[in-house]
């Protein structure tokens, strides 16, 4: 018996229909996704394309992938006007970013709502927009005309693509990051997006190779590949489309973020912490000029001319390693809370964890050169590089089932419990473990690492008169605020057992740390997002009005030139 295959290939547009091959046709190119047996629209077992325009209502036919429709030799005409195609350049690039997601954490993905199927509207509403929205399951993808009265569609865009595909993976994977918080933790959301959607670009090799052998054409076979051109090079810059559609008269910005391109600030942080779509940008220009340098580096060890194979496999090959590093960060983030200096120490230590040895060619030194640019330090000063620090004290295991522990959240929570003092767990807020998943993760050189990620959350509810009651009397309550404002505290820590259930690191926010907690509180009444009438205090803004005012902040800021 022949078994079938286990991946499929589908024709997408590389990354937006601006980006043309040296014939002057739209660059495209074939990915393989994990194959599955598919509905019309299409729809899987994980996604499921439904084609509404809310604008015009109207049903468009589903794409049926099962009859032939793949497009390949179509014309652009067709690539650029057929709903079908759209239909499939979507599921293609949403399937292929969960795939990519689930690679490099070792483990399945779940979405950041009830059910296993997001559903995706191509052509959702006539806006310059696109959005995740966890309340509706799904993701929503706008269309406007240009100056020429021709169609602009964010559903051809790869970057728009996969980074609204990372906003539903982010929130699946750490559900209180879209919890009011502080602008860093909003800007990461944006920031990471933006990052999986440009790291992912460097897998297409074709776009690459493209983009090197346009400037090879230009400079008429004189090239300098050093990082001054790599910045500037339309590779980093994301939804290049909208932001030539979206730029003002006379403005030069080919996209809609370069954040490659900005100039290293430390007081930015400063000055724009309530501006979570400008700190994103602080967040990508940190670890994209990590990755130029990188890339820089790899060069050097081939002799001029480099063969332009060797140019995109160099990239490739940067771009995937530091790609697995931001996504595997994700398990050694504190569940609350996330401000850039711990994603640092994340980053430092998800690739420390695979590659202890990096002289060859530096990521972390890099990652840590960059960030301090920024004013950004590893939150962890306990080690030379920066990684966390492992628990230090002994820890008690004798009532704990180590099969267990590698999926019962109870078993998780018993360990806890024992080790609640040695562990600085406070004992006086409602404690959940909210999941705990075994991992398999894979190095560049084949080296398997198994572990297991466990999440805890902690919670207070407490009126705003009783605050002083708690935490040894060192909340304050602001003065102009009322006795009776609801106010919920929130803490955690991530876990991290290693192959043989024994505690590797534990990453948290204490909720009993008084300092956090009280600029939290004064944040959030300088900024009146108390609610009265919510018995969780703080006003929530649901994901589709989180990420749709985001997104539209990012696209007047466009406008305005900034």
């Amino acid at each position: 018996m022949v078994s079938e295959s286990k991946t499929r290939q589908f024709l997408i547009i590389a990354q937006d229909p601006t980006i043309k091959d040296l014939q002057g046709r739209i660059l495209t190119t074939k990915v393989s996704v994990p194959a599955e047996k598919l509905f019309p629209g299409p729809r899987g077992y994980r996604v499921g394309v439904v084609d509404f325009d809310s604008t015009t209502g109207t049903f468009y036919e589903p794409a049926d992938l099962n009859q032939g429709d793949n497009y390949e030799g179509s014309d652009d005409e067709v690539l650029l006007t057929d709903p079908r195609f759209h239909a499939q350049n979507v599921y293609a690039i949403v399937m292929r970013t969960l795939a990519r997601l689930e690679f490099a954490l070792g483990r399945r993905v779940s979405w950041g709502f009830y059910g296993h199927h997001l559903h995706i509207a191509p052509h959702a509403m006539c806006d310059a927009n696109a959005f995740y929205s966890e309340h509706d399951h799904g993701l929503f993808f706008g269309y406007f005309p240009n100056k020429d009265d021709e169609m602009i569609f964010t559903c051809l865009s790869h970057d728009v693509i996969v980074h609204e595909t990372a906003h539903a993976l982010l929130d699946g994977l750490r559900d209180h990051y879209t919890d009011p918080s502080h602008s860093q933790q909003a800007a990461f959301h944006e920031g990471f997006g933006d990052l999986v959607a440009l790291l992912s670009v460097f897998s297409l090799r074709e776009l690459i190779e493209i983009s090197v052998e346009k400037k090879l054409n230009r400079e008429e076979g004189v090239i300098n590949l050093d990082a001054a051109w790599l910045r500037k090079s339309s590779l980093l810059g994301l939804a290049e489309q909208m932001g030539l559609e979206l730029n003002p008269s006379g403005s030069r910005r080919k996209a809609l973020r370069q954040s490659v391109e900005l100039k290293p600030d430390p007081k930015l942080l400063e000055h724009h912490q309530y501006e979570p779509h400008l700190l994103g940008e602080v967040l990508v220009a940190a670890i994209l000029n990590g990755f130029v340098k990188v890339w820089e580096k790899r060069l050097k060890h081939f002799s001029d001319p480099i063969p332009l194979v060797r140019i995109s496999e160099e990239g490739e090959k940067a771009a995937e390693h530091l790609l697995n590093i931001c996504i595997r960060a994700l398990d050694y983030c504190p569940p609350v809370d996330l401000d850039f200096n711990d994603y640092l120490s994340a980053l430092l230590t998800a690739d420390f964890e695979l590659v202890p040895d990096d002289e060859k060619y530096e990521y972390r030194k890099l990652l840590r050169d960059e960030f301090k640019k920024w004013g950004i330090k590893p939150q962890s000063k306990k080690t030379k590089e920066g990684i966390w620090e492992g628990p230090g004290k002994e820890l008690d295991y004798d009532r704990v089932h180590f099969d267990s522990l590698q999926r019962d959240p109870d078993e998780v929570f018993r360990f806890i419990w024992e080790n609640r003092v040695k562990l600085k767990v406070y004992e006086g807020a409602f404690t959940k473990v909210n999941w705990v998943r075994p991992c398999i993760r894979v190095g560049p050189d084949g080296f398997i690492l198994r572990e297991t990620v466990a999440e805890y959350i902690q919670m207070i509810d407490i009126n705003a008169s009783d605050l002083r009651l708690i935490f040894n009397s060192k909340l304050k309550k602001p003065k102009d605020m009322d006795d009776d404002v609801k106010i919920r505290l929130y803490g955690g820590g991530t876990l991290i057992f290693d192959e043989f259930g024994r505690l590797k690191y534990h990453i948290r926010k204490r909720i009993d740390d008084t300092k956090r907690q009280q600029k939290k509180i004064n944040y959030w009444h300088e900024e009146q997002m108390f609610d009265p009438k919510n018995r969780l205090g703080v006003k929530y803004l649901s994901s589709s009005e989180q990420f749709a005012s985001l997104h539209r902040l990012r696209i007047s800021g466009l406008k305005g030139g900034s």
